[in-house]
């Protein structure tokens, strides 16, 4: 117990001096700022996105400090994505580049002013996104998307079963325990 919290309290310490350090514009750094001036604001921005299992690239280019609603967590922004002002950015999601060699859409998305991304939204490859635009959960996003639109997922597919299933939990220790019975 002691030592979760002290987990907590040392997360909570170094996001607020990372906010210290920077005044709020975490996110206007650039790379050769922390690896030339100063390794330990280096440290402990990555440090602090770490403790949220997060990555926000040093060349990603972010207008506004973005709304977090559920935290940090789990939120990925690649290398040379660009993100407008007034973003509002719900947890895992993903803002990624298309490094495919082969691929139409090869590059870092751009998105507009007054973006809304939903939980667990996937936005990869060289797309933009407009201004005004709302981002649905779970979306994956790989096309351009207009000023002022709203993206939803398709309806989920749903497959009838004639007879019920055993949807029980079965532990790794259960699952040894049964296949040592089985073998015997």
């Amino acid at each position: 117990m002691l030592k979760e919290n002290l987990k907590i309290w040392l997360r909570g310490v170094s996001f607020l001096l990372l906010f210290i350090l920077w005044g709020g514009e975490l996110f206007r750094l650039k790379r050769s700022y922390l690896r030339k001036k100063n390794r330990l604001k280096s440290f402990i921005y990555y440090s602090c996105l770490s403790g949220y299992g997060s990555w926000i690239g040093i060349e990603s280019k972010i207008e506004d400090v973005p709304v977090f609603p559920h935290g940090m967590y789990g939120i990925f922004v690649s290398d040379g994505a660009e993100i407008g002002k007034n973003a509002v950015i719900f947890q895992q999601v993903t803002i990624g580049s298309n490094t495919l060699a082969d691929s139409r859409k090869q590059g870092s998305p751009i998105i507009g002013d007054n973006v809304y991304i939903g939980s667990g939204a996937k936005i990869i490859g060289n797309i933009r996104i407009g201004n005004n635009v709302r981002i649905g959960a779970n979306c994956i996003v790989v096309e351009d998307i207009e000023d002022n639109s709203v993206v939803v997922m398709n309806k989920p597919r749903i497959i009838k079963k004639t007879h019920s299933q055993n949807n029980t939990f079965i532990t790794r220790g259960e699952l040894k325990s049964q296949d040592r019975h089985d073998n015997h």
